[in-house]
Order: C-alpha cells, then sequence, then structure tokens
C-alpha cells in the first residue's frame, strides 16, 4: 500500500504511544490511532484514527477521534464520530458528541450526550408523542379554569 493513504487506520495497528510515565499537555494531533497510559492535561488529542485510555491513564483534555474506548478516567469534550465506549473501569465527566455508546455496567459518565444521527420517529410514535406535548398544556387551563372558580366562590362567602 505504498503511495496510499488510508483514512482509517488498522484497528491493531497504535502508532502513537503516551506511556506510563509520561505527562503530556499541549495539542496532539496524528492521523493514526492513539493509545494513552499517562496522563495528559489540558489540550487537545486529534485524530482521524482511534483513541484508547488505558486503565491508569489520566486525561483531562478534549478528544476528538473515529472511535474512542475508555478504560481510565477522562475530564473533557469528546466527539466520536463513530463509537464512544466506557469500559467497567473507565470514568468520564463531560459532554459527547457521537455515533454510537455503550457504556458497560460499572462504567461511568456524567455529562450530556448527543447522538449525531438522530433516526427518523416512526408514524406511531410521533403521534403519540405530538398528542403527548397537548395534554400539559390542556391540564394548565384546566387548572386556571378550577383556581378561577375558586377565587369566585372564595369572593362570594366573604361578600355574603
Amino acid at each position: 500500500m505504498l503511495g496510499k493513504s488510508s483514512k482509517n487506520p488498522p484497528l491493531d495497528k497504535i502508532e502513537t504511544i503516551i506511556g506510563p510515565n509520561t505527562n503530556f499537555n499541549g495539542h496532539l494531533r496524528c492521523d493514526g490511532n492513539v493509545r494513552i497510559d499517562g496522563m495528559c492535561e489540558g489540550g487537545l488529542i486529534e485524530t482521524l484514527g482511534n483513541v484508547i485510555v488505558s486503565p491508569n491513564a489520566m486525561v483531562a483534555a478534549d478528544i476528538v477521534a473515529r472511535n474512542v474506548s475508555v478504560s481510565g478516567a477522562v475530564s473533557g469534550k469528546i466527539i466520536a464520530s463513530d463509537r464512544l465506549e466506557i469500559l467497567s473501569t473507565g470514568r468520564v465527566w463531560g459532554d459527547v458528541e457521537v455515533g454510537s455508546f455503550l457504556l458497560d455496567e460499572d462504567g461511568y459518565f456524567r455529562g450530556q450526550l448527543v447522538m449525531k444521527e438522530e433516526p427518523e420517529l416512526p408514524p406511531q410514535l410521533a403521534k403519540a408523542e405530538t398528542s403527548h406535548k397537548a395534554r400539559p398544556a390542556v391540564r394548565h387551563r384546566q387548572r386556571r379554569a378550577d383556581d378561577s372558580q375558586l377565587a369566585n366562590a372564595e369572593a362570594a362567602d366573604k361578600s355574603g
């Protein structure tokens, strides 16, 4: 494949490793897969490939990648064009934008989750959602009418 550029690097080939005794601070930009075993403080990790956050890794930075797998700790925004998976030892604090999302049973996530491609709502559910949205307004109007009648009755009692 010499001379050919691939936008999807092989999953088993990791080109960049931030080792367990490494503290990185800044902007990391690459085309291949990245594995973080150490600490990343501040900045941005940006790749066309995948990011793997190992169990002992700590990342306080934003991540932009195709797939992100978290077994360690991440504090920051994550944008995964395909998939974000937070494994059983993984912890994420921050907003995420993803194509798909997996949270293992013992994994932790705190933030806002936005799925990039919203599927079309089936017509049966769309009707139910529309009628469900109308109900609170009707109840609200009914409460106002009940409150008005109660106020009128109390006024009549006071004057009589």
